[in-house]
Parts: C-alpha cells; sequence; structure tokens
C-alpha cells in the first residue's frame, strides 16, 4: 500500500556532532540518506523531502527547564546540567544543532498532524535520554517529547509512543509519566546490564496514569525470535486497547548484533519485521498518522544505513526487497568516508521467524518471564488478560 511521507532532511542535521570518536558520529545519517536515495527511495511518489526550521525557544520549553536551555545555549561545560562529560561533550554549535533535531521532528509531527502526509520521519532525531534539565546518553534536546507535546498542545487527546531503541526510553517516559493521555512503551536491554539502568517492568505510570507507562526488560543476548514474540506479546495488544490518534515511534537501530554498545542479537531482518509490524499499527490503531524518528545505532556503515532506509522505504508504503544489492556508488562513497567496506546487500539474510506467545508461556525461559513480568503489570489495568 503506497502511503504518502514527509521526510524533515537538511545536511545541517550533521552538525549535531561530539567530535572525533565519540560513538554518535553524524556520517550514519549521512549515509542512510545517501542510500535511501542511491536505491530511488526519496524519489518515489508521495515522498516530500524538505528542510525544517530550528526549534524555538518556546517549543524547546515544551519540554525543558529555561535554565537548561541558557545552558546549552551558553556552550559551555556544565555538570549541574550533564553538560561537558564524555558522553554529552559541548561542542560549537551545540544549541543550534540540537534544536534543528528538535525542529525536524516538530515538523515531522505538524507534518502529520496537518494532514499533510500520512507519515513523517526525521531519521537524525529520537534522542531519547534527554531529561527537563540535563543532557543525557548523547542526547542534549529531547524531539520525540518536545513533538509529542506539540501535539497535545494542538489538541491531539492520545499519542502512543513505541521505542524499539535497545535503550530505555527514560526521558521520553519521565516527561509523560504522569500524563494518562500518552501511552510510552519501551522495548530494550534489561537495566542491569545496560545503561540507563531503569526501565523494569513494575514502573508503569504515575497514580492517575498507571499503565500508561510500559517497559519490556529483555535479558542479554536475546536475538530476533525472542525480541519478535516480546514485541507480538506486548505492543498490538496495548496499541488496540489504548486508540491512538497518533503514533509516534523511536528506531534505534542499536539492538543488532554487531552494535558495539550493546548485546541484544537482532539482525537487519528483524528489524525490518518490526518496521512492518509498526506501520500496520499505525493504519489499524491511529488512522495512520505516523511520526517516526531515528535513534541509537553504532554500527555506523554495517547496520544503520540499511535498516533506517529500509525504515524510509517501509514507511513510503514502499518496501525494499531485503535481498536487493546495495549500489556500488554507494558503497565507494562509504568506503571514501570511513575506510569501511560497505555490506553488499540489504538483507543479514536471517529468517526473523518466532513463535507467538499465544502458543503458550514457557516460565523457563528468561524472555517468556520479561513478558509476562510486564504482562501482569500493565495489561490488567488496559482491561486485557495477561495470560497468553
Amino acid at each position: 500500500m503506497a502511503c504518502t511521507l514527509h521526510v524533515a532532511w537538511d545536511e545541517r542535521l550533521a552538525g549535531y556532532d561530539f567530535g572525533p570518536g565519540h560513538p554518535l558520529a553524524p556520517v550514519r545519517v549521512e549515509l542512510t540518506v545517501a542510500l535511501a536515495e542511491a536505491l530511488g527511495v526519496l524519489g518515489e511518489p508521495g515522498v516530500t523531502v524538505a528542510a525544517p526550521a530550528a526549534a524555538s525557544t518556546a517549543e524547546l520549553e515544551l519540554v525543558h527547564d529555561p535554565r537548561y536551555i541558557a545552558a546549552v545555549q551558553a556552550g559551555v561545560p556544565d555538570a549541574a546540567f550533564g553538560l561537558g562529560t564524555l558522553d554529552n561533550p559541548v561542542f560549537a554549535g551545540m544549541h543550534e544543532a540540537s534544536a534543528l533535531v528538535a525542529g525536524a521532528t516538530l515538523a515531522a509531527a505538524a507534518a502529520v498532524f496537518g494532514s499533510r502526509a500520512e507519515h513523517a520521519v526525521n531519521v537524525a532525531g529520537g534522542l531519547h535520554h534527554a531529561m527537563r534539565g540535563m543532557a543525557s546518553g548523547f542526547c542534549v534536546y529531547n524531539d520525540p517529547a518536545i513533538a509529542i507535546r506539540w501535539l497535545l498542545e494542538q489538541g491531539a487527546e492520545r499519542i502512543a509512543y513505541v521505542d524499539v531503541d535497545v535503550h530505555h526510553g527514560d526521558g521520553v517516559e519521565a516527561a509523560f509519566y504522569r500524563d494518562p493521555r500518552v501511552l510510552t512503551i519501551s522495548l530494550h536491554e534489561h537495566p542491569m546490564t545496560l545503561f540507563p539502568g531503569t526501565g523494569l517492568p513494575d514502573v508503569n505510570g504515575a497514580p492517575g496514569a498507571e499503565g500508561t507507562a510500559v517497559n519490556v526488560a529483555l535479558p542479554a543476548g536475546t536475538g530476533d525470535s525472542g525480541w519478535l514474540r516480546a514485541f507480538d506479546a506486548v505492543v498490538p495488544p496495548l496499541l488496540r486497547a489504548f486508540g491512538p490518534q497518533i503514533l509516534v515511534t523511536q528506531h534505534g537501530c542499536d539492538s543488532h548484533r554487531l552494535d558495539p554498545l550493546a548485546h541484544l542479537e537482532l539482525s537487519i531482518d528483524g528489524q525490518r519485521t518490526a518496521q512492518s509490524w509498526l506501520h500496520q499499527l499505525a493504519h489499524e490503531t491511529a488512522g495512520g498518522h505516523w511520526v517516526l524518528t531515528g535513534g541509537g545505532g553504532y554500527a555506523l556503515v554495517q547496520v544503520v544505513p540499511r535498516t533506517w532506509t529500509h525504515l524510509l522505504a517501509e514507511s513510503s508504503g514502499r518496501p525494499l526487497d531485503p535481498a536487493a544489492a546495495t549500489p556500488e556508488p554507494w558503497r565507494e562513497y562509504a568506503r571514501a568516508r570511513t575506510g569501511a567496506h560497505a555490506p553488499e546487500t540489504m538483507t543479514d539474510g536471517a529468517a526473523a521467524s518466532f513463535a507467538p506467545f499465544s502458543s503458550g508461556y514457557d516460565p523457563a525461559d528468561a524472555v517468556d518471564r520479561a513478558i509476562m513480568a510486564t504482562r501482569n503489570g500493565v495489561f490488567p489495568l488496559h482491561g486485557l488478560v495477561p495470560a497468553p
């Protein structure tokens, strides 16, 4: 099914750059857009690409403390605001670059809310760790939270946010922990083994918003079959029960087995499957209103460009053949930019198969125990039965 897709993109988004050696290298986004262009994804009918404006101070203040914004604008290390750390070193133009990332996700939200496109994406966004008054985990301004708050200010009454990054979507959860209008679902590696050390299944919303914060904490080593089983067991039933008007998703691809900063074992093919499911769920539960962002992902050449090019193609309604070859000019460009040999196809060749949770619960299986911990904690609050 062909869809209309707006892509908020400007080469200036690569200015969100913490410097040489930092894991969040902007080349990953440059290579994504270059691959999508080389494969014709951005030239498909119904796909528009436009440069966004930077978020204004008032828009940033929808989520962030004015004192924190002033500290970012000052551009000097300040431990009180998480600035100048190894994760979040201060760089020239930090405020301007960060505000542009936030503005790109706002532009995507505005395109969907204004019905200029069914779906809209900012692949440079997804900076989900930033807190109200502090930078965290490579994230300065929390663009998904800003966009969600903006949508609420425009009159949206129910928004669902699904985060498939390997790290807990803590900043977005914190922003809406007391707001029953926003359902946040995060599937992530267990906090005992990964930053930010939060996201246990018994954390499910403040009084008055019980059940609107959902956390699926998966054991290190979980691969396609377990991860997809967990997604299938938790995400579709909750989205159907909640009935959002708009679906916002964060697509960090650091769940891949090659990612250097985490310990899950997904393939490109498993990540593609999740993208397809979320696309279907956007149409089924949210009238097709879908705002997408990128997120984490530190296998800069081998994973990020392929996964997010698949995301762009999927959200356009024209998914790519996973067996398609990556264009030789793109591989040469990637080698010139990074010195690394780029993959030759758009697939890892994985089956990405799984047994649905409805087939039965195995208490001896660590993934199934994680699934049941989440379902036991939140399903009854949505009128759902925890057992498969």
